[in-house]
């Protein structure tokens, strides 16, 4: 077994290295210093681990329960017979990266699994700040709360993320593949609040997850409404409550075509016109301008 000093090295060494991919938005720094202080088997139960192998979409177990095994960037089963994984570090750095979140902020993650990301966010925000970690599934959110216990900035919620209840935020997390904007992620984001938000297709999750079929946008609360730029692809597991039959179609409709980098709006109707949405869905769009 790998000794606590050994471990720390390696802690070090995966953070560092995960956390090159926040660098490109400024806060790699912050990030890796998050990534290291927190210990990913505190989160994933007792080894030995099931690893998802992306090239077969199988699961392969660690060789032991040493938990050096932990600190690669490959996603790790927590639900595995659901397909419910600890995402991929350097993919959850970036995207932390990129929402920026800093000292004193409320940051509200929706889709917590069992809690690990949870409390990389509680370090950013810092003893000044809080999280509010809300996960559907009963049995993860009773293990992100207990595994969480020692973090008294975080609240964990049982319950849908979409319409669970939480005070206005800084930052709202997105964990999960939906096909909208919950109502609530956008009412309750602050003036310059930053909405990660994962939008997939009914392709975007499975062992034939297609990548091209899901894009993550960072929404920004301004004055006059809510800026939308495309960040990253994404395949991920389908968020409770948020998968909308016409929503749906129009983003397989919007992805048949390149235009998704030149969103730049979120608009909470539908009368824009058609030349000028990437996609248009009922009571909704996303713009070009």
């Amino acid at each position: 077994m790998t000794s606590e000093a050994d471990l720390k090295v390696v802690r070090r060494d995966y953070a560092k290295r995960a956390a090159a991919a926040a660098a490109a938005a400024g806060t790699g720094k912050r990030v890796e210093r998050a990534f290291a202080e927190v210990h990913r088997e505190d989160f994933l139960g007792p080894g030995p681990w099931p690893v998802l192998r992306l090239s077969t979409r199988d699961y392969a177990p660690t060789p032991d329960a040493d938990p050096i095994h932990l600190y690669t960037d490959d996603l790790i089963g927590i639900a595995p017979e659901r397909e419910i994984n600890n995402g991929q570090p350097s993919y959850h750095a970036y995207l932390l990266g990129c929402a920026n979140l800093r000292d004193g902020e409320h940051a509200v993650h929706v889709g917590a699994g069992t809690g690990y990301y949870s409390a990389i966010m509680a370090h950013l925000v810092g003893r000044a700040g809080r999280v509010t970690a809300i996960e559907y599934e009963s049995d993860l959110a009773a293990r992100a709360r207990s595994n969480l216990a020692a973090y008294v900035n975080v609240a964990v919620i049982a319950g849908d993320g979409t319409i669970a209840p939480f005070d206005s935020a800084d930052v709202v997390y997105v964990n999960a593949g939906a096909t909208r904007p919950a109502d609530a992620w956008l009412d309750r984001l602050k003036d310059r609040g930053r909405l990660v938000l994962p939008l997939t297709t009914d392709k975007g999750f499975g062992t034939d997850a297609d990548m091209r079929q899901g894009a993550v946008f960072l929404i920004t609360r301004a004055s006059e409404g809510f800026l939308a730029r495309w960040i990253s692809p994404v395949a991920i597991y389908p968020c409770a409550g948020m998968r909308d039959e016409a929503s749906e179609r129009a983003l397989a409709a919007a992805f048949k075509n390149d235009d998704v980098r030149r969103v730049t709006r979120l608009y909470r109707t539908d009368d824009i016109a058609v030349d000028r949405c990437w996609l248009k869905a009922p009571g909704w769009c996303l713009a070009y301008d």
